[in-house]
């Protein structure tokens, strides 16, 4: 088979609670993990945050652009979530805008990708025990 006949995947798609942004994923997603730091901890309101890295340049804002917001903490990746509803979508490289990370719970459906790694469990929360689930812990990122 030519690579020109090569079978599409079709693009993940997802968005916010409101709807107001709605965003596209061109190709599988790479990589996935939950992470336990105090700031998603702060920012979600939950014991962890699950994401994936993205392929690169592989994310597409298909609607509702304007209502993304930043934030970026002192240390770490520029989050971004809607500005209507407050929903997390993304985190985003400040050196590489194009080095994304989505927000498993914005994408419709099933992501196709399953957390690989708990990243930042020095930091885990008191209250929610992590479960005994056999994947790999690191005290810090992931890999470090």
């Amino acid at each position: 088979m030519a690579a020109d006949d090569a079978p599409t995947v079709p693009a993940l798609t997802g968005g916010c609670g409101c709807r107001a942004v709605r965003f596209e994923v061109s190709e599988p997603l790479v990589a996935a993990a939950y992470c336990h730091c105090t700031i998603c901890q702060h920012r979600t309101g939950t014991a962890a945050q699950a994401s994936a890295l993205a392929a690169y340049d592989s994310v597409t804002v298909t609607e509702g652009a304007e209502h993304i917001r930043d934030w970026q903490p002192t240390d770490g990746n520029i989050k971004q979530f809607c500005g209507e509803c407050g929903s997390a979508l993304f985190a985003v490289n400040p050196a590489d805008p194009k080095i994304v990370f989505v927000r498993l719970g914005a994408i419709d459906g099933d992501p196709g990708i399953r957390p690989q790694a708990r990243q930042f469990v020095a930091y885990a929360a008191p209250w929610e025990p992590i479960p005994d689930d056999g994947l790999p812990r690191f005290d810090e990122r992931a890999g470090s």
